[in-house]
């Protein structure tokens, strides 16, 4: 598919919405006039990226209003995709319209202007308890290979560590450990680490055996009080 495929579809919604259209002015791919408007502008494009965005973001210096049009089959993931940079246009206060060729429809995901995103409270509580929940800083920003040390993740050794030698009840870990959901990550089990030998006794498994080895750095810090920062 090529960029001018687009236009017969997006030039006639324009029409169908009252515009006088041209393409191709001044490096613009589609140009809309209605009344006294300010000019619209469309960028015709065949997928998205940066580069795309970028020149978008530059045609708002010529107009206030300017949409990003795209093929309905555009880029991987299309659904969720769309839905990311419909967001993102927003925040940019661009236009954005999923072009369907073969049933020559346009569809609007967002029109340009200012753009207050919510606030999302719950998200932000999380990531502050989260990172208050965490001893120290045992990983990377950027970090790929060896999975993300969270505050569950220490948890989770904390008990693994304390059954290392006998298998023991939620209660006594507990108390051992200070973990306050000793029981909660007893029952889920989401790294497989443990396993229940009878009712309210649990055993650490050959994964949690070799959980211990894979984070001893970790252990190591936090046993003796010297997490990273």
């Amino acid at each position: 598919m090529r960029e001018s495929d687009l236009y017969p579809v997006v030039k006639s919604f324009l029409e169908g919405q009252g515009y006088e259209v041209k393409a191709e002015v001044k490096d613009c791919d589609v140009v809309g006039l209605r009344g006294d408007e300010p000019p619209l502008i469309v960028e015709l494009k065949t997928g998205l990226n940066l580069t795309i965005l970028l020149q978008a973001v530059d045609r708002l210096a010529v107009s206030e209003t300017v949409y990003l049009a795209v093929p309905s089959g555009a880029g991987p993931n299309g659904r969720r995709r769309k839905a990311d940079v419909t967001r993102l246009c927003r925040r940019l206060g661009l236009g954005f319209m999923v072009v369907d060729q073969e049933r020559a429809l346009v569809e609007v995901r967002c029109d340009p202007g200012p753009y207050q995103p919510r606030r999302q409270p719950k998200r932000e509580a999380a990531l502050l308890r989260e990172f208050a929940e965490r001893a120290g800083d045992f990983n990377e920003g950027g970090q790929s290979g060896r999975p993300i040390v969270t505050a569950y993740r220490q948890d989770a050794l904390r008990l693994a560590q304390a059954l290392l030698e006998h298998p023991k009840a939620p209660k006594d870990l507990k108390s051992e450990t200070g973990v306050e959901r000793a029981g909660l990550i007893l029952r889920d089990n989401h790294y497989g680490w443990f396993f229940r030998v009878e009712k309210g006794i649990y055993a650490l498994s050959d994964a949690g055996v070799s959980a211990l080895e894979h984070y001893a750095d970790v252990l190591r810090a936090l046993s003796e009080g010297r997490c990273p920062s």
